[in-house]
């Protein structure tokens, strides 16, 4: 429990993760039989992609999910995946994909989300690092500033290196939140890329303190999305830290890359929940 009042159990969303190749109205469903109230959006078609989604649609989309007693509480456009990628050396390819963020940050307002999701992007591999760096940082001031004009916050997740050669640390996200110098981003630790990395949630925390906003909490062998207990991460040890550290924000179980999920994610997500519950009441 929290300073809030609150334990992690109760601060963990419902999500389309996972969900793709069933309607969005599904994992709606899921996550309100499933107890939560807040809802993490992933905005991959057909359900909430970007560049089709118009201002109506997004209102539905938080009608449908008010219908349910839910929020969307973070709004995470798929974005790890060509040609989305704000640290192109393409610049046609960077100019767009900035847009498609603006765009994101427009959409959340009208999703009643006050939080968006960002990731680096990813420099060439056969130029020096810091051009890309120097890219991110220029794309994600802009996209940040933006979304601040509008009420929106944002959080930046670190990569695995397969993923991105730019954030891949809790030291790299801390040097690329100084460098954007924004108060309105902040980070999100994800479980798996912080294993992968050799990273700890303690040095999550000693290294970028409050600043971490949003947690990704999932399973992992140490790479890949899977439900708890279907991998090999302490989740005990991880739910301590963030306790030990005040952590008062919002998780979510992100489900993803795993055939045996797609077809029926629910199971697994009342497992991953269960596995939580059982931390939180010392089993």
């Amino acid at each position: 429990m929290d300073a809030t009042g609150t334990t992690l159990l109760d601060r963990v969303t419902g999500s389309n993760f996972a969900y793709q190749h069933l309607p969005l109205t599904r994992s709606l469903d899921d996550a309100a039989e499933l107890g939560r109230t807040r809802f993490e959006l992933w905005g991959v078609a057909p359900h909430a992609h970007v560049p089709w989604l118009s201002n109506a649609d997004a209102r539905g989309i938080r009608e449908q999910a008010a219908a349910r007693g839910l929020s969307i509480a973070c709004f995470t456009p798929e974005q790890v995946a060509y040609p989305v990628n704000i640290a192109s050396p393409h610049r046609r390819l960077r100019a767009e994909s900035i847009a498609m963020f603006r765009r994101a940050a427009e959409l959340a307002v009208e999703l009643g989300a006050p939080l968006l999701f960002l990731t680096s992007g990813r420099g060439g591999e056969d130029e020096a690092r810091e051009a890309g760096w120097t890219r991110a940082v220029d794309a994600l001031g802009d996209i940040v500033g933006y979304a601040a004009t509008l009420g929106v916050d944002c959080v930046l997740e670190p990569l695995q290196r397969v993923e991105s050669n730019l954030v891949n640390t809790a030291a790299d996200a801390a040097r690329m939140l100084d460098e954007v110098a924004t108060p309105t981003l902040g980070v999100a630790l994800d479980t798996v890329a912080a294993a992968v990395a050799g990273d700890t949630i303690d040095g999550y925390f000693t290294t970028l303190g409050e600043r971490v906003r949003h947690v990704h909490l999932i399973d992992g062998s140490p790479a890949g999305h899977l439900a708890w207990g279907d991998g090999e991460l302490p989740l005990a040890r991880i739910i301590a830290a963030l306790d030990r550290n005040g952590y008062a924000g919002l998780a979510t179980i992100e489900l993803f890359g795993d055939g045996r999920y797609a077809r029926d994610p629910k199971p697994a997500l009342a497992r991953s929940l269960a596995a939580i519950a059982g931390v939180a009441n010392g089993r």
